[in-house]
């Protein structure tokens, strides 16, 4: 199979290019730094420099391909102009489903989010219900516009199915600050103070296997959360704790605390044009506290990921090898 990944120099993409690669698939990345991205594989890929906001790099790499792995994106949860995520997360988006329905590829998987569907906090949710209203961030809103763009050419006749990540960690490329860069900071005693709330992980690997999967086994316009934890960041902490001790296991800082900081963090940042320390969509995130069920993802497409405790082990190892 003739294979494109976009998104390859982040964690998950990555995670699927050398999975694919090393199985034989012929693979092509679409990267906007093609130096950057030798230094991440040692597999054999076909790096064509692009990007998802160009019709033109994308033309090229599609043209030819059996199977588009779309998982590009931004995952930050502040810029100092917001209209990146559009350009990014939709504009982008329609653009890799359009040269793709165009080009004829036979099937695309959308990396998608967990922030789309709705459910309460502390509520377990599957993927049968959309959040028909404007999430409160605008990374979670630029990803529910992108993901009705992807319903609007599955309706046009382009093969695609969806696949539902949370916070992903483990090896491979991260971003900061991410859930790698908590567990480092972690282990190095940089945080004075937890947040309160917490979120659902997945493992990079795990997560790299459910989109493979569904690419393989999934009915067209099926949807499959690769998510199956949920961990306060008290309870992460203690995880890590017991696989590398820490010193202390910092205390839980009042949320009143935590939205003051945001807040006043947010307004320096737009001044001085630095990201700041705690971006509100962060704090905003952490809140939700809905807890993601992948039975869905277990069942159709058996996809077993590994128990947390040995994954949040292999990435420490990762983040520090002896």
């Amino acid at each position: 199979m003739k294979i494109l990944i976009t998104g390859a120099t982040g964690m998950v993409g990555a995670a699927i290019a050398k999975k694919l690669a090393l199985a034989g698939e012929e693979v092509t990345i679409l990267a906007r730094s093609p130096e950057k991205a030798k230094t991440l594989f040692t597999e054999t890929l076909d790096i064509r420099k692009g990007d998802v906001t160009d019709k033109d790099s994308l033309e090229q790499a599609v043209k030819g391909k059996d199977i588009v792995y779309h998982a590009a994106g931004l995952p930050e949860q502040w810029f100092r102009d917001p209209s990146i995520f559009t350009k990014t997360n939709v504009d982008g988006t329609r653009n890799v489903l359009d040269v793709s329905l165009r080009s004829g590829v036979k099937r695309v998987v959308y990396t998608s989010t967990i922030d789309v569907f709705q459910a309460e906090a502390g509520q377990k949710y599957d993927e049968s219900i959309l959040d028909p209203n404007p999430k409160g961030t605008y990374y979670e809103r630029s990803k529910q516009e992108a993901d009705r763009i992807a319903v609007e050419y599955l309706n046009k006749g382009l093969d695609i199915v969806f696949t539902h990540p949370s916070g992903v960690f483990g090896t491979g490329p991260s971003s900061s600050p991410g859930t790698n860069g908590f567990i480092k900071d972690l282990i190095l005693g940089k945080i004075p103070m937890l947040l309160p709330g917490g979120f659902p992980v997945v493992f990079s690997e795990d997560c790299a296997d459910g989109h493979i999967l569904a690419a393989k086994k999934a009915k067209t316009g099926a949807r499959y959360i690769l998510s199956d934890t949920y961990l306060s960041l008290s309870d992460f902490a203690k995880l890590v704790s017991e696989i590398r001790p820490l010193k202390k296991i910092p205390k839980v800082m009042p949320l009143g605390l935590a939205k003051t900081v945001s807040i006043v963090g947010e307004a320096v940042s737009f001044v001085i044009g630095k990201p700041p320390l705690l971006p509100k969509g962060q704090l905003h995130f952490m809140q939700w506290q809905a807890i993601p069920v992948a039975d869905k993802a277990k069942t159709e497409l058996g996809w077993k990921p590994l128990p947390t405790k040995e994954a949040v082990s292999l990435t420490i190892k990762n983040l520090f090898p002896e």
